[in-house]
């Protein structure tokens, strides 16, 4: 009796390993096919080597990641409980979630540039939250007519493989296939290893293509999406980020913004700078003169004082500076200034001597931060500089300004030993800010004010957000925001609630007062980029080192590297270039 048992026992879980390997055999076929989304989302390798690998890589990968599921799943339950009609039916159950998670997954990628980690799990489900929202029924019937066929064929083939168990031994043509993707394997394997050595880009960059594949570098990722010539990397290693393709044009306002009869009622926009780091504590000081119409909000600001002005005039990220300047056109947010006829004016406020007043900017005569003031003035009509604010402060000046925008900077110095000249224009700032915000209650239509720091004086404070302040008659009393804003959606802001503007054109900012969930934000500086979500920051070199920093802390942190929140900064950096192709 023990012996007949033991030969039964034999028997059938032979026949069962015999089955397995067949069902895991059509279900490789199922995930080759399913996965070819991956190759659909992705750009086309350039060399003929690339989209070899590609092809390689994609059917040994996929292949394998199936079959190893069969060894560390089924294999182990087939020994344990070798039940013919449960191994079947738990089998077609678990290959089917597998193969709707990688059709998931597939969709993810094809979305936001990455496959299900932890870290990705909260932007994997706000898209799907957003896909909801604007399919409605749609997305329910299709996910689960895709679950249905897929459930289907695998009871389909489960029960094929079985019945034909004996037919399907004895061909070979599986034979061929299983030697295809082992020869693919070692193929994709041994070409990844010698363009690793070799630094062949074209082959590295499709490492993140794959779910479970090779650990991504920031190089990797960074070429790949054509933010880091690795030709040049020798050379340029020590200089800042640049696209490998050219960014288009800046666009010319044309119809975006209608002449709109409420810019009759003279309301103009104060925009109140200093490049000292101010505190959270002075702006509720300020929120409270305000009184019933402002928003405290969280800014990020990853630049240096220098290319902050670009970060706020034209509403993109440092990468396009070089190009879109030498291009001679106006921000957008000037071009229908200029068109709605209002008056724009730039006061410096410094007690530096070192300034000389043109009629086309206000340049200091020292080097030191001299080009990017020079170019930021040369945007305005009117240029002024003062020693203090003694000359301003009054309301009925304040108050009778001509409409339009008017910029007030306060340059902070450049010696950090001088203690006593900054502490004076931090005193002259609030002061300021006091007056401006006191102005508005004697007047019936109030004033859009934005008042902020704007860039770093050094890079110790660039990963840490910084408080701002925007005043507005069109937002609710005491206001705050919890989403992380930027000095690149000060444009869009106005262009909507001022101008009546289209504020999604061309541009990375959003309209701060429909901010609905966090973004990712991103920038990118001489160091590498400088990502930030709403709990933490990075700054990425070029070498793919990680520098971490805590939002709620406001203290440095030290965590693995987060390719997904890299690529959701890659994808705010370019989001003005891929509208600039459509």
């Amino acid at each position: 009796m023990v012996s007949f048992d033991t030969k039964s026992y034999s028997k059938k879980l032979l026949s069962l390993i015999g089955w397995g390997h067949w069902f895991t055999f059509f279900n490789i076929i199922a995930a080759i096919a399913l996965s070819s989304f991956y190759l659909i989302s992705d750009s086309a390798p350039e060399t003929l080597l690339g989209q070899v690998y590609l092809i390689t890589t994609w059917l040994s990968h996929i292949g394998f990641l199936t079959f190893i599921s069969f060894v560390l799943i089924l294999f182990p339950i087939t020994l344990i409980y070798p039940n013919t009609k449960f191994i079947r039916g738990i089998s077609s159950v678990i290959f089917a979630a597998i193969l709707m998670l990688l059709l998931i997954d597939a969709f993810i990628y094809s979305k936001l540039g990455y496959h299900l980690t932890d870290s990705s799990s909260v932007k994997v489900l706000s898209l799907i939250k957003e896909v909801i929202e604007h399919e409605g029924s749609t997305f329910y019937l299709v996910t689960a007519l895709c679950a249905l066929f897929i459930i289907t064929y695998e009871f389909v083939v489960s029960n094929y493989a079985w019945k034909h168990l004996r037919q399907l031994q004895k061909t070979i043509f599986a034979r061929f296939v299983v030697l295809g993707l082992v020869i693919s394997f070692f193929f994709s394997h041994l070409t990844h290893i010698w363009a690793d050595a070799n630094l062949k880009y074209d082959v590295l960059r499709q490492d993140t293509i794959f779910p479970l594949s090779y650990p991504a570098t920031a190089k990797t990722l960074l070429t790949k999406y054509d933010l880091f010539n690795i030709d040049d990397y020798n050379t340029r290693r020590n200089i800042p980020l640049s696209f490998t393709k050219a960014v288009g044009r800046y666009p010319t306002l044309s119809g975006q913004c209608p002449n709109r009869a409420s810019l009759t009622s003279k309301q103009s926009v104060f925009i109140v700078l200093t490049d000292l780091q101010l505190t959270k504590k002075q702006f509720n000081h300020l929120k409270r003169r305000a009184q019933s119409s402002s928003l405290l909000q969280y800014n990020t600001d990853a630049s240096l004082t220098n290319d902050a002005w670009f970060n706020l005039f034209y509403s993109l990220p440092n990468i396009y500076q070089e190009d879109i300047v030498s291009q001679q056109v106006k921000p957008l947010l000037f071009q229908a200034i200029e068109k709605e006829q209002l008056t724009s004016t730039f006061t410096v406020i410094s007690a530096d001597d070192n300034f000389e007043v043109e009629n086309d900017s206000i340049t200091p005569t020292s080097p030191l931060n001299a080009n990017a003031l020079q170019w930021a003035s040369s945007l305005f009509d009117e240029k002024t500089k003062l020693d203090n604010i003694s000359s301003l402060v009054f309301a009925n000046k304040l108050n009778n300004k001509s409409q339009g925008l008017h910029l007030v900077y306060f340059q902070g110095i450049k010696d950090k030993r001088n203690a006593k000249e900054e502490q004076n224009t931090l005193y002259q700032f609030e002061l300021f800010v006091d007056a401006l915000l006191l102005a508005q209650q004697h007047k019936s239509i109030k004033d859009i004010i934005w008042i902020s720091s704007i860039g770093n004086l050094d890079k110790e404070t660039r990963l840490s957000s910084k408080p701002a302040l925007l005043v507005t008659p069109t937002i609710s009393s005491n206001s705050s925001i919890d989403e992380l804003t930027s000095l690149m959606d000060l444009q869009p802001t106005l262009f909507k609630h001022w101008l009546g503007c289209d504020e999604s054109l061309f541009t990375n900012g959003a309209d701060i007062l429909n901010l609905k969930e966090n973004r990712t934000l991103s920038n990118t500086t001489p160091d590498g980029m400088i990502v930030f979500d709403k709990d933490k920051s990075a700054l990425v070199d070029q070498h793919g080192n990680f520098q971490s920093y805590s939002s709620q802390f406001n203290a440095p942190i030290t965590i693995n590297s987060d390719f997904s929140l890299m690529i959701d900064g890659v994808h705010f950096i370019n989001k003005f270039r891929q509208a600039n192709q459509r």
